[in-house]
């Protein structure tokens, strides 16, 4: 029986490196009228492959009858639904802070007990790196943000499987 709430699911594809692979796959989820939350690509270890990894909110069924659909294109070499394995997962935000003198202290406490690495200083704003999970960069950019956020960019989330694929 599957889950009627929906949610959010991380899923990674491995895909041959063709034109037009990301639009044959986003127009799926399009086509379906699914939200893709997140979506990060990259190449893989081996050449020729890429392996993306999306979000995607829904129920269980919907995002499995999606999966199903994506083994079918033939650009897809192999689908990881996370959710049903113990997986290791990080997502990267830069975060442009502004700062005053009064500030500039309490700021860069705030980003050290995070982490953050400070990637770019000027006047009037810091801009910081953070890496981790979704709750992390979450709490990080709500802890920013009553000094004031200019600007963030927040990478789509990356996912592997833990342990080795003997496992």
């Amino acid at each position: 029986m599957t889950d009627p709430t929906p949610r959010d699911h991380l899923v990674s594809a491995l895909v041959r490196d063709e034109p037009r692979v990301l639009t044959r796959i986003t127009s799926l989820f399009g086509r379906r009228g699914y939200n893709i939350k997140s979506l990060s690509v990259g190449s893989t270890e081996h050449p020729g492959v890429s392996r993306m990894t999306f979000v995607v909110t829904g129920d269980r069924g919907v995002v499995e009858q999606a999966m199903r659909q994506l083994e079918k294109l033939h650009d897809v070499i192999k689908i990881i639904d996370h959710s049903l394995e113990k997986y290791v997962d990080r997502e990267l935000v830069l975060v442009k802070v502004a700062i005053t003198p009064e500030s500039r202290v309490e700021v860069r406490q705030i980003a050290e007990d995070f982490r953050a690495r400070i990637v770019d200083v000027g006047r009037h704003a810091l801009t910081f790196e953070v890496t981790g999970d979704e709750g992390k960069i979450t709490a990080f950019i709500e802890q920013m943000r009553p000094f004031g956020i200019l600007e963030t960019m927040r990478t789509g989330r990356v996912a592997l499987t833990r342990g080795s694929n003997a496992d």
